[in-house]
This record gives structure tokens, sequence and C-alpha cells, in this order.
């Protein structure tokens, strides 16, 4: 097998903040590429709030046909109280949160003291044409060494056409002391455009954490 060594001194490269390189037919093979994959739109720190909510429109907050695909990411997002499951609803009118959904949702754990570990189905986070709030980790615990971090990822959500599909992954520390990793994904079943996602806990304020919403390019 040939192996081709190149001069550096041959490339003609000029940095661009937020730009990288791409391959293309120039004699040296490279140019600028597209903007950074992810944009930055907003992030929201919690300090006793009971909801964060992104909304199209509002306090900078793009969520429309700006981007097909977008990230939420939440980071050691920490509950009022011990044992609460942290959720998400949408709204289409920016007012009110009961988009229906349909999903599903399983889970694997392990606890501190290596006394346990499982995987299995959530029959009680999934949902079946429910306007009700979805659970994307359950239990979460409340002492200083426990919250949940992870991310949900939203598709299209200005679509007219077709449901928006949604998939989320995060880990917490459970109250019963164990380290839970939760998966769900599922659909908005609307077409009218999804213009907000709201985030809490089934009961007690977001006593702490920060939540980051970005773009992701076409």
């Amino acid at each position: 097998m040939a192996l081709t060594k190149f001069n550096y001194n041959s490339f003609d490269i000029t940095p661009v903040a937020s730009k990288s390189l791409a391959f293309n037919s120039d004699a040296d093979g490279f140019t600028t590429g597209t903007a950074g994959s992810m944009t930055l739109i907003k992030t929201l720190t919690a300090s006793s709030d009971g909801t964060l909510d992104f909304v199209d429109g509002s306090s900078d907050v793009v969520f429309d046909s700006t981007y097909d695909t977008y990230l939420f990411k939440f980071i050691s997002i920490h509950p009022q109280t011990n044992d609460k499951h942290f959720s998400f609803n949408a709204t289409i009118d920016g007012s009110n949160w009961n988009v229906t959904k349909t999903s599903s949702a399983f889970m694997s754990q392990h606890a501190e003291d290596n006394s346990g570990a499982s995987s299995s189905y959530r029959t009680g986070n999934d949902l079946a044409q429910s306007t009700g709030n979805q659970i994307l980790s359950s239990e979460v615990g409340s002492d200083a060494d426990q919250s949940v971090s992870g991310e949900l990822y939203f598709f299209s959500p200005s679509s007219t056409t077709y449901v928006k599909h949604f998939i989320s992954t995060t880990n917490s520390g459970m109250g019963p002391n164990y380290s839970n990793q939760e998966f769900v994904g599922g659909y908005c079943n609307t077409t009218s455009a999804v213009t907000g996602v709201r985030f809490l806990f089934n009961s007690g304020n977001i006593d702490a954490g920060v939540i980051k919403l970005y773009g992701l390019t076409k």
C-alpha cells in the first residue's frame, strides 16, 4: 500500500472562526467548511424554579424552521425534594402545555453498594395518546451528590405535515442511591407546529441546574 506524504507548506488554508475544513477539487484539496454544526440558542439556569420554558420568539429563543433538529442538554438538574420525576411537555400556542404524545421507555440501573442491577421496560413512563408530562428520568434524588444530566433531541418541530419525533437519554442519581440510565423515544402526535418545550419535576421546584438549547445545522 502506497503512502502519500504532503508538504504542509503547500496547503493554502486561512483559519476562520467557528469554521471547519472540508475537501474540494482545488489544488490543495481543502476549503473552509460551513459553520459549526451546533449553534447555542439559549441557556436557562434554574434557581428554585417551578418550570424552565423554551418558547419560540420569547427571550431570544428560536424553535422554528430555522433548524431541522434541536437539542436540549440537561446539566446537573437537582430537585428540591427527593425522588422526583424529571419531565417535559410541549405547546403549540405558547401557553397550553398539553400536546398529545405516544412514547416508549426503558432503563438500566446499578446500586452504589453493588447490591442490585437491572434493565427493564418502564410501563409507568410510557405514554399512549396522552397529553400528560413525559417522564425523562425517574426518582431523581435530592442529596447534594445527586442530580440528573442528559439530552433531548426534537426533530422538525415546525412541520405542519408530520408528527414531531423526540429521543432522550438521561443518567441520574436516584433517591435509593442508584445510578439510573433511562432511554425515552416517541412523538408529539400533532400536525400543528410545536412552538415550545417545558421542563419540570412532577412536584416541587427545580432547585438548581442548567438547560441549554442548541440548533443543529441543516
